[in-house]
């Protein structure tokens, strides 16, 4: 295996009760691999960043003075980055396996590949239902007030349940959670859209990567991570209003588009 050089990037606040487990899981699990780990924090009050510092002193830590949100926070490192691959993480992660330097390989293989998006999983193995296809109110709404284990036919088709879960595909979203670019590719981007605060950034980076004429964004589900997913927009009133801000800055930017 090659002796790849990846960057990996967590943004938290107020992140101390899960962060050790996922940066844990990642330093255990990764292998191969030449790690330069960031971890850029937005303002937590809860001793995030000086906990990190005592736990982690290899960890690179960048502390902003305010809450600058996710993507405006994950582009602090883009003039530091001097990796081939770099990995937007969230802090509700875990690597049960090397997933990285899988990625690295299928990456190192496919000069085109600009970002991977791995197969996501709940803590109990089960099959996240995450949109592949360019966010359209109708999909959101489904993927919104889905209730239940049988996904809808709205839902099969902007999750593309309906392609082999084990086969690459080509995709225009990919969820941020965790997001496998090729470095060059996320520095020719300037990053992430810092109009949005939160939410569908990572909708708008992957629409840019497999609409640009140099790159493609893939789902590879051979490499595996598993989201302690809470979907805490659903129940605090703030970050709904926030999730609408963003859903009209993105269907402004890209175009209204209902079906």
């Amino acid at each position: 295996m090659k002796d790849y050089t990846v960057s990996v990037c967590i943004v938290t606040y107020n992140s101390r009760k899960i962060i050790e487990r996922t940066i844990s899981s990642i330093l255990e699990q990764t292998k191969g691999v030449s790690l330069d780990f960031y971890i850029v924090d937005n303002a937590s009050s809860d001793g995030t960043a000086d906990f990190i510092r005592s736990e982690f002193p290899q960890i690179k830590v960048i502390e902003n003075g305010a809450n600058i949100g996710f993507g405006a926070a994950h582009n602090k490192v883009l003039p530091l980055l001097e990796s081939k691959y770099h990995v937007v993480v969230n802090p509700d992660i875990i690597l049960k396996t090397d997933a990285i330097s899988e990625l690295c390989d299928y990456a190192d293989r496919h000069e085109d590949v600009g970002l991977l998006s791995p197969q996501i999983k709940y803590d109990n193995g089960e099959i996240q239902q995450l949109g592949k296809r360019n966010p359209t109110f109708r999909y959101l709404g489904s993927h919104w007030f889905h209730k239940g284990s049988v996904p809808s036919k709205t839902m099969i088709e902007y999750c593309m349940l309906d392609h082999p879960d084990d086969e690459v595909c080509e995709i225009s979203n990919a969820t941020g959670c965790f997001m496998f670019f090729r470095t060059a590719a996320f520095r020719e981007l300037s990053g992430f859209d810092e109009r949005f605060f939160m939410y569908l950034e990572d909708c708008d980076i992957a629409r840019r990567v497999s609409e640009s004429k140099k790159y493609k964004a893939l789902f590879y589900p051979m490499a595996e991570v598993t989201h302690l997913w809470e979907r805490e927009s659903k129940r605090n009133k703030k970050l709904f209003a926030i999730h609408i801000r963003s859903i009209i800055s993105y269907f402004l930017k890209w175009g209204i588009r209902i079906w």
